[in-house]
């Protein structure tokens, strides 16, 4: 299965989600899958909650309590699931603010082997 493949498969498990992509920690695409980008623009995004992962990462070290393995926002809006897929990737799922965070989470622990090894 391609990378793209295996987004598409996430977004399509998840309710109410709108998009997955696989992030260098630059924030910069490297691929991505979009069901519904209305309302929302994911490289502006993407590049924000890169620099968001990137402070996150900094705490997370400062603390010396292990290497930072998902994060998950929720707004007004939307939901954002992230799970690191190696110390610079990382993937994140976009879903409506009535999107089902969790079955997200779940499936980017149950595909993240994967993905990763799809960029390999």
């Amino acid at each position: 299965m391609s990378l793209k493949d295996t987004l598409a498969e996430i977004v399509r498990n998840v309710e109410g989600s709108r998009a997955a992509v696989v992030l260098a920690s630059d924030g910069i695409p490297i691929e991505e899958f979009v069901a519904d980008q209305e309302g929302f623009d994911l490289q502006l995004l993407a590049v924000q909650y890169a620099t968001v992962l990137r402070d996150v990462k900094r705490t997370i070290g400062m603390l010396e309590v292990g290497n930072a393995e998902e994060l998950c926002i929720t707004t007004g809006a939307l939901h954002v699931a992230l799970r690191m897929l190696a110390d610079d990737l990382f993937v994140i799922v976009v879903l409506d603010r009535d999107g089902n965070c969790g079955k997200a989470r779940y499936m980017l622990r149950l595909k993240s082997g994967e993905l990763y090894e799809e960029l390999s």
